[in-house]
């Protein structure tokens, strides 16, 4: 069931859609986390620009995805090796 949800970023509001009652709750937990970002920025950076702004946590988010996409791309590695490793020992055993 999708419905139409209000979030405020920045002090702006957007109407977003969302899937499910966990999608809307991801949303605004989102939401809430850049609000955060954002006003934490602005204290630090008194006089900068909320574009500026904006532009910094953009990219200290995408830092962050990637730096988590590389982290889960390694675990996978690792338990793909150690999944191999078991089965040889197992066949070992038998």
């Amino acid at each position: 069931m999708e419905q139409r949800i209000t979030v405020k970023i920045a002090e702006r509001e957007f109407v977003l859609r969302a899937t499910s009652p966990e999608d809307e709750e991801l949303i605004r937990i989102a939401a809430a986390g850049l609000n955060r970002k954002i006003a934490a920025n602005l204290a630090k950076f008194p006089g900068k620009s909320l574009t500026d702004i904006l532009s910094f946590v953009a990219l200290t988010e995408a830092v962050a995805g990637i730096s988590r996409a590389r982290a889960l791309e390694k675990a996978e590695k690792e338990t793909s090796t150690l999944v191999g490793d078991l089965d040889r020992y197992l066949d070992k055993t038998k």
